[in-house]
């Protein structure tokens, strides 16, 4: 799967429901995501967005692969990042969480993004930042950022040889990290060397939250 490289994304990080005097506070459809097909931060927020049923919370716009510009910003966003700094000349880059009522970026953080839409939004699908379990996702996280680094692959084979997720009995938020980062590596790490972590990318693509978003594009 191909991954068109991103400029270095400028620092929104809002977010929904951690402060009041914030004014984000969480109401289902103020907020807008704008992913572009391709980009790993904007795969891993999708799938979240699918697996806690958010289509009708929190609306997804899917940008125009052919319309990026040479620095990796989308020509659709420079309205929302104007409005939301002054004379803003960096990039547009997705993924964007925004506000519909102010037509401001709330986030461009994905992590963040992720977090705030289970823990604010998620009336169902599973609990993805179970409590007390953070810093083992931030880990699992970090690790990701590794993924082609053979010794990372090792261990993330050590941890799903006896459990059926990554952090144990039940999908997580991590289980999505390990995901996406193993279905953009190239063929050549798909050996049968890790079965067991290889085994369970394979089941996870055939859950309909993943499936959907197979070859990277948030649908």
């Amino acid at each position: 799967m191909s991954v068109i490289p991103l400029a270095p994304a400028p620092a929104f990080r809002g977010r929904i429901g951690r402060d009041p005097r914030s004014g984000h506070y969480a109401v289902p459809r103020r907020y807008r995501l704008h992913l572009s097909p391709g980009h790993d931060d904007c795969l891993r927020i999708a799938v979240v967005h699918s697996l806690l049923g958010l289509d009708e919370v929190c609306p997804v716009t899917l940008l125009d692969p052919g319309a990026d510009c040479a620095d990796g910003g989308h020509p659709a966003l420079r309205p929302l990042y104007e409005a939301s700094a002054h004379h803003y000349r960096g990039p547009a880059v997705a993924p964007v969480l925004s506000d519909d009522w102010s037509g401001r970026i709330v986030s461009t953080h994905a992590s963040d993004i992720m977090r705030d839409l289970a823990r604010h939004f998620a009336s169902a699908g599973p609990e993805l930042y179970p409590r007390g379990e953070d810093a083992a996702i931030e880990a699992v996280e970090l690790l990701c950022a590794r993924a082609a680094d053979p010794a990372v692959l090792d261990l993330l084979e050590e941890r799903l040889t006896d459990r059926p997720y990554v952090l144990g009995e039940r999908l997580t938020a991590a289980d999505v990290e390990v995901w996406v980062a193993l279905t953009r590596l190239d063929t050549a790490h798909r050996t049968d060397r890790h079965p067991a972590l290889w085994s369970h990318v394979r089941r996870l693509s055939a859950h309909p939250a993943f499936a959907r978003h197979l070859g990277g594009r948030p649908t």
